[in-house]
């Protein structure tokens, strides 16, 4: 739990979330996340179906301090929810959806100081108020989450906000609060078959002082087939890797990393 860069997986999976503990994944937990999202979500976006029966399952594979869950955002069941995730023997929770400080502020009083809170950033509302939130006491992460923010944004690619100023603003904001930063969903560091290779996104956590993401379904499938532990474990060992490589690079050389994503960015906007 004590490594330099924390990777989450959202798995009710058990034979998953046991590869990836043994892998060494820092947090493995359940999406709890539903109120409001068949709204705001695109057609055909998957939905966790995760229920709280998932993560009392989870318990007997998931190394004790590693279990995570994503709540609702808040609601007026927000005290019990979280009454049950910690009853349940979770260390980490994440609030995602929200765009009032208070929001936050009510979370972090309803963890009360028995589980890390991690907050979801995911609208622009809240974006614009990373000073404040960044100072909340009891947070100990924020995370950027690109694909809801950059649907509220009304950008065509997530990975605009990578690029833009806006992200070099809060990352400077939240890491100078000494808050952990992270950002998106991160895929093998070898992957060249998504429309953004993964290669041009590992070299933005370092740029950034990014140290942590969400792992993406594609970290560990291949061709549609799920990985082995060994094939995990590997997977994992091969992205810190990448990361601590970038994270040693002269600012130059990740601002030119920077500049390759945003032209790749623009081939894929003018569908070349």
């Amino acid at each position: 739990m004590n490594s330099p860069f924390r990777f989450t997986l959202m798995t009710n999976d058990l034979q998953l979330a046991a590869q990836a503990d043994r892998a060494g994944v820092d947090r493995i937990g359940i999406d709890l996340d539903r109120i409001g999202k068949l709204e705001r979500q695109p057609a055909g976006y998957r939905i966790s179906q995760h229920s709280l029966a998932d993560l009392e399952r989870l318990r007997n594979v998931v190394q004790p301090g590693r279990l995570f869950a994503r709540t609702d955002p808040i609601h007026a069941e927000s005290p019990r929810q979280i009454d049950d995730l910690i009853a349940c023997g979770v260390s980490t929770l994440m609030l995602p959806m929200f765009r009032e400080v208070e929001e936050a502020a009510r979370f972090v009083e309803l963890v009360a100081g028995r589980a890390e809170v991690v907050l979801l950033v995911e609208t622009v509302a809240a974006a614009f108020r990373m000073g404040r939130l960044a100072r909340l006491e009891g947070v100990q992460e924020i995370m950027i989450g690109l694909n809801d923010l950059h649907l509220d944004a009304r950008l065509g690619n997530r990975f605009e906000i990578v690029i833009s100023d806006l992200m070099e603003s809060l990352a400077r904001t939240v890491t100078g609060c000494g808050i952990r930063f992270g950002f998106g969903g991160l895929g093998r560091c070898d992957d060249e078959s998504l429309p953004v290779p993964s290669s041009l996104i590992y070299s933005q956590y370092a740029r950034l002082g990014a140290s942590s993401a969400i792992i993406a379904r594609s970290f560990y499938r291949s061709d549609d087939k799920a990985f082995d532990d060994q094939q995990f474990t590997d997977a994992l060992r091969r992205a810190r890797a990448c990361l601590a490589r970038w994270a040693g690079e002269p600012p130059e050389v990740l601002d030119q990393a920077r500049q390759q994503l945003e032209r790749h960015l623009e081939l894929l906007r003018i569908g070349r």
